[in-house]
């Protein structure tokens, strides 16, 4: 018997899963190869080299001693201030006194008035005992109406005044604020400008701390064949000078009494030189600190302020006033004593020993020590006094 065709309807085969599997891994590998290509543009900011941090620091240091100097100049700015607004205060207290003192005198005229009442000058005339009393109470009455009137004027101008000076403290006062604001700022840029530099030399490692090292030897070796170069060429000068001395007194009389004029003027200011040399050679070893004038620590300008006073003369606070005064000295011609200035912004200084050599306050973290002044790049110099 011949089988029964089958009515059911054939099964849908369903189709392989492969290709959503390769679609799959495309995209693994797109976003693998994005991944890839991201890492590519974007690569990890390389760590500076030793020379760069040497030179970030030592601008940092720099930064530091420029916001030194803005700190001393609105010290003595505030320190100043502060006296005048004192001296103001103290005379706007003075006047307010006096100015009671008026207030008190008119007022007893005006009591004296209202006891008294006001006469008619006719039934003053018809009480007296007679008329040479009433004359004489007449100008004993002009006399007084005169001192009130005074006193009226001087309460006016005391009044005034009063008011005038209490204007001028209001201002000082203003100005006092200012000069503090200033102050805590520029206290603030020194402590981050410090606070920098010993971030980046903490995260050296021993090895890296060895090759800044390195570098600070290699600066300072170079910075003293300049210093030797220059004391060769002013041992060169002076004995040229001495020698040209020697014949010109030997070829006239009058010359030696003219040398001796020009030489008194020259050992007195040499004198004053070498004795600010002499202190600032004595404060070797103490500590810079940022804002000290002595006697235990010093920055910069505080150590040459110090010095030439112990010289007898006296000098400003900061570096930008100190290169304000005396001569200027071109650099072949210092003297131990002259002061030499740093930096564009003169944010340094030091005392010239000599030999291209100098005495300074260098950095936070040093002491006061010799340098070759060819150390730092050189601004200018000058002779006190």
């Amino acid at each position: 018997m011949p089988a029964l065709a089958s009515h059911r309807k054939p099964r849908t085969r369903v189709r392989s899963t492969t290709p959503a599997v390769g679609l799959t891994t495309a995209a693994l590998a797109g976003v693998t190869l994005l991944s890839t290509q991201s890492a590519t543009a974007a690569p990890a900011s390389p760590k500076p080299s030793i020379e760069d941090v040497q030179k970030k620091v030592d601008d940092l240091y720099r930064q530091a001693g420029t916001a030194t100097q803005k700190y001393n100049q609105a010290k003595e700015a505030s320190t100043a201030q502060r006296g005048k607004v004192d001296a103001l205060l103290d005379d706007v207290a003075r006047r307010a006194d006096k100015l009671n003192e008026a207030r008190r005198e008119l007022g007893n005229y005006a009591a004296a008035q209202y006891r008294t009442g006001s006469i008619a000058p006719t039934a003053t005339f018809f009480l007296a005992d007679d008329p040479q009393s009433y004359f004489d109470q007449n100008q004993l009455m002009d006399r007084m109406a005169g001192r009130q009137q005074k006193a009226v004027t001087d309460f006016r101008t005391q009044q005034a005044a009063a008011s005038k000076k209490r204007a001028e403290a209001v201002t000082s006062l203003e100005a006092l604020t200012e000069s503090q604001d200033t102050l805590r700022t520029s206290k603030e840029n020194v402590q981050k400008k410090l606070g920098e530099a010993r971030a980046m030399l903490s995260k050296l490692t021993a090895e890296e701390k060895a090759r800044l090292a390195a570098l600070e030897r290699k600066k300072e070796a170079e910075a003293k064949r300049k210093a030797e170069e220059l004391a060769r060429q002013q041992a060169e000068a002076k004995r040229k000078a001495d020698e040209a001395a020697q014949q010109a007194a030997s070829g006239s009389g009058t010359g030696t009494s003219t040398g001796t004029g020009s030489g008194s003027s020259t050992t007195t200011t040499t004198t004053k030189g070498e004795k600010a040399l002499a202190f600032a050679r004595s404060q070797m070893g103490k500590p810079y600190v940022w804002g000290a004038t002595g006697p235990s620590s010093y920055d910069c300008s505080g150590l040459t302020q110090a010095a030439w006073k112990a010289a007898g003369v006296d000098i400003p606070r900061t570096t930008w006033d100190q290169v304000e005064i005396g001569t200027r000295i071109a650099t072949a011609d210092l003297q131990p004593g002259d002061l030499v200035f740093f930096y564009d912004d003169i944010s340094h200084v030091g005392i010239y020993e000599g030999d291209g050599m100098m005495v300074h306050a260098p950095k936070p973290g040093a002491n006061v020590r010799e340098e070759s002044i060819y150390y730092m790049p050189i601004y200018g110099s000058v002779r006190p006094a």
